[in-house]
C-alpha cells in the first residue's frame, strides 16, 4: 500500500491534476485543426458528415445543428467519463470541442478563436483544461474514495467503430461501481447485443438507470 501512494504522489501518470492537462492539450490541438478548416479548407479532425455541419453554416446556412449536435456530445461524454471511466476522445474532444463549440462561437458572432491559430490553441486548451476538471471533479464526487486514483481510472477511447471493443471493460468498470450498476450495465449490454447494436451504448445506459435508483455514495 506504501508503494502504491509513493507511485501516486511521483507519477505524472496517477496524478489528479494530470488528466486536464492531457485533456487540454488534445482539445488544443483538435480546435487548431477547426481553425485550419474554417481558414484553408482542410484540417479538421472529424468525420465528414459531421465537419458538414459546420460547413453548412460557414457557407451561410444555420450553425445550429453542428453546435447543438456537438454541444451534446460533449455532455453526454462528460457524464460517460466522470460515471464509468471512459472519456470517448471522438465524441467529447473531435465532435463537442472541434465542431461544437467552434460552432456556437461563430453563431454568437465570436470569431477570434477561430480565425486566430494562437488564440485557437489557447481556446482549446482552456476549455480541454476544463472538461478535465469537470470529470475529475464529478467523478471526485460521487466515486470517490480514499484509495483511488481518479485520473489513472480514466481511460481515454476512441469512439465509433473502435468503441464495441470497449463494451466489456465497461460492463467491468461498472461494477466495480457498485452492485446494482454492474447488473444494470449487464441487462443493458445484454439488450444492445439482441438488438445488434454496440453494447458499449447498452451498457452505459443500463449502469446510468441502475446509478439513478441506487446511488453510488462516495466514501470518507
Amino acid at each position: 500500500m506504501q508503494e502504491n501512494d509513493l507511485m501516486k504522489e511521483k507519477s505524472f501518470w496517477f496524478a489528479d491534476w494530470a488528466f486536464p492537462i492531457l485533456v487540454g492539450i488534445m482539445a488544443a490541438a483538435v480546435f487548431a485543426g477547426t481553425h485550419m478548416y474554417v481558414t484553408y479548407g482542410v484540417g479538421a479532425f472529424n468525420e465528414v458528415s459531421i465537419v458538414a455541419m459546420l460547413k453548412a453554416g460557414l457557407d451561410g446556412e444555420s450553425y445550429g445543428a453542428a453546435a447543438a449536435f456537438g454541444a451534446s456530445f460533449l455532455f453526454a461524454r462528460v457524464l460517460e467519463g466522470s460515471l464509468v471511466g471512459i472519456l470517448d476522445l471522438g465524441g467529447s474532444i473531435l465532435t463537442g470541442v472541434g465542431i461544437g463549440i467552434p460552432a456556437m462561437f461563430l453563431a454568437a458572432g465570436i470569431t477570434g478563436p477561430v480565425d486566430s491559430f494562437p488564440l485557437a490553441l489557447l481556446t482549446g486548451g482552456v476549455i480541454g483544461a476544463i472538461i478535465g476538471g469537470v470529470i475529475i471533479l464529478i467523478r471526485k464526487f460521487t466515486l470517490g474514495s480514499g484509495e483511488t486514483t481518479f485520473g489513472a481510472d480514466i481511460m481515454m477511447g476512441a469512439g465509433n467503430s473502435a468503441g464495441r471493443f470497449l463494451g466489456p471493460l465497461i460492463v467491468l468498470y461498472a461494477t466495480t461501481a457498485s452492485i446494482p450498476v454492474g447488473i444494470g450495465s449487464i441487462i443493458g449490454a445484454i439488450i444492445f447485443y439482441k438488438w445488434d447494436k454496440p453494447i458499449a451504448g447498452g451498457a452505459i445506459l443500463g449502469a446510468m438507470i441502475m446509478g439513478a435508483f441506487f446511488p453510488v455514495v462516495a466514501q470518507g
